[in-house]
């Protein structure tokens, strides 16, 4: 247990010692920016194999079929509810404060081209046709198509538990593949504190002062749900999974995904720190590694909260008028195509914003400022709201006393 806090406390040492280098340096800082990127790869290189490993060998390890099904529907259910509870946080924060007022609204309309609308309709049904599946077999061994390789990993499970015996032996390559990848994980780690030092460091000094006026209400508006969101809502939900123990085991063990995801900014460069803290937690490790694989690309409560406060802002900017159903239904749909990337992966699903909302297409810088400027804390929702999603995944189905169950 030292040991654990002790790596815990020289994380976050890093973490602030980073931010004040930021904050002195400035842009100079940028010069640390690749020990940052050398750690930021290091983890980005595992993705693939670690996403296909674990889902593939956690459900082939599931020895009732009844069991495979019931984690998926109670993932999924989970997912479900918590983005919704996401959305109302986004809706109640973008409607208790206005994010701009007119004059700064006139202001960057003057700056846009106003006239030009969105070229073309997006096709929902090829774009997700395009999102679940590839064309060729060496296209599953990119992280740009994440949702198709937890397809087919889902789809070799299964058809491993339908084989049983016979695939035993390709279990047992999984398994120790799987055992020496977590060794990999273990050694990038020990690089972790100067990795993640200088990418905050060289991330304060590239964005700290250069944040636009125009776009500080939206910051402090999005900080303050966010922190209701990361200490209130998701304290609520391991309580509701496993009572006083179930927040006391989730606060011990959280603290290594929130610093790694706040200083990467990265959903899927944090998802090995994140399956590790939420083991910790107590969670069986195939509804973890289940949950928080399927929940890097399906499960992102900062990004939905992040989509309601740009629909929001353009709502407001263009004096428009929309139904709270119809904000709730384009941020839900609009998040699902966000691929687990660092800054700048949301261009997709901002140009679906856009075009759903029927406003021009010059309006896409926009939503890219707000996208960075929240991209921070909203990344540490989108990583820490899997943990207690895996939570409440297991109290459904292990029961109310699966914590206590696996303590003793």
């Amino acid at each position: 247990m030292k040991k654990e806090y002790k790596h815990i406390i020289i994380l976050l040492g890093a973490v602030i010692l980073g931010g004040i280098v930021g904050l002195i340096l400035g842009e100079k800082a940028r010069v640390l920016s690749p020990f940052g990127d050398l750690f930021l790869n290091m983890l980005l290189v595992i993705i693939v194999p670690l996403i296909f490993l674990t889902i593939t060998g956690s459900i082939y390890r599931m020895k009732q079929p009844k069991r495979i099904g019931k984690i998926l529907i109670s993932t999924f259910i989970m997912f479900l509810i918590t983005s919704v509870v996401a959305v109302l946080i986004g809706i109640i924060s973008t409607y208790s404060f206005r994010l701009v007022d007119v004059e700064n609204g006139e202001m960057i309309r003057e700056s846009l081209e106003v006239g030009e609308e969105v070229s073309g309709e997006l096709n929902l049904l090829e774009r997700t046709v395009e999102m679940v599946s590839v064309n060729d077999f060496n296209k599953l061994l990119s992280r740009d198509n994440m949702i198709a390789l937890i397809v087919v990993s889902i789809i070799s499970g299964l058809a491993m538990s339908m084989a049983r015996e016979k695939a035993k032996p390709l279990y047992e390559f999984i398994e120790s593949a799987t055992e020496v990848l977590m060794n990999v994980i273990k050694i990038i780690m020990y690089y972790a504190p100067i990795g993640l030092g200088c990418y905050f460091a060289a991330m304060v000094g590239t964005f700290g002062s250069s944040i636009a006026i125009g776009y500080l209400n939206t910051f402090l508006v999005y900080l303050l749900a966010s922190l209701v969101c990361y200490f209130g809502v998701y304290t609520v939900y391991a309580y509701i999974s496993a009572g006083s123990l179930g927040v006391k085991r989730f606060w011990s063990n959280i603290i290594p995904s929130t610093l790694t995801a706040l200083a990467t900014c990265s959903s899927a460069a944090t998802m090995p720190v994140n399956i590790e803290c939420t083991k910790r937690v107590g969670v069986p490790d195939d509804i973890t590694e289940t949950t928080v694989s399927l929940g890097t690309s399906f499960h992102k409560d900062g990004s939905v909260i992040g989509s309601v406060f740009k629909i929001m802002f353009l709502v407001y900017l263009f004096n428009g008028n929309v139904s709270i159903l119809k904000i709730s239904l384009i941020a839900l749909i609009a998040t699902l195509l966000v691929t687990a990337v660092p800054i700048g992966g949301g261009t997709i699903s901002e140009m679906l914003i856009i075009t759903l909302l029927g406003y021009p297409v010059g309006a896409l810088p926009i939503l890219t400022i707000i996208a960075t400027i929240i991209d921070a804390p909203a990344t540490v929702l989108n990583v820490v709201g899997d943990s207690p999603a895996a939570m409440l995944t297991a109290r459904i189905v292990d029961g109310e006393n699966w914590l206590e169950e696996r303590k003793a």
